[in-house]
């Protein structure tokens, strides 16, 4: 929910006009529009790239996900390891667009950990894939846009934890 629905949403459970309080954050919102704009247009043009990247580097550590018997050895299996990855990272941009964590756990997060424990996915290599993306996304934002978009990747492998 963006932070504007938020406030009105709270005011009116309460039958009151928004607070001051609450006027500045949708001010302060609005102020960093620009910037989240930039960050999720970023990383959505550069989707493919930060894939390949995180994927080559997570598989430089984890070889053993790649080699018979791992989750990600095959064609198919690591097909959808990267669809996976695609998909976190487009959560990290609605939530950066958003201002907010809560359009990653309403629409990824809840149902993902009970879904990888299902299919025998080793949730620690998860984690260790998005920690992964985290960098291979950061390294193509400016030191302040990278600053703002970290806590995304950091809670949803928080959440994968």
């Amino acid at each position: 929910m963006s932070v504007v629905s938020q406030v009105i949403l709270n005011a009116d459970d309460e039958l009151r006009y928004p607070s001051t309080g609450e006027l500045q954050s949708i001010v302060d919102f609005f102020q960093t529009g620009e910037q989240r704009l930039r960050i999720a247009t970023t990383l959505a043009e550069n989707e493919k790239k930060i894939v390949d990247r995180a994927s080559k580097q997570l598989w430089q550590k984890r070889p053993d996900f790649i080699a018979p018997g791992g989750n990600a050895y095959g064609q198919r299996q690591r097909a959808q390891c990267l669809r996976d990855y695609g998909w976190y990272l487009r959560l990290v941009t609605y939530g950066v667009l958003a201002g907010d964590k809560e359009p990653i756990e309403k629409i990824g997060l809840v149902g993902a950990r009970e879904m990888y424990n299902a299919l025998g996915v080793p949730l620690p290599g998860m984690v260790e894939a998005i920690r992964c993306l985290k960098e291979a996304s950061l390294g193509l934002l400016s030191e302040d846009d990278a600053a703002q978009a970290a806590p995304y990747f950091d809670y949803i492998a928080q959440g994968m934890s």
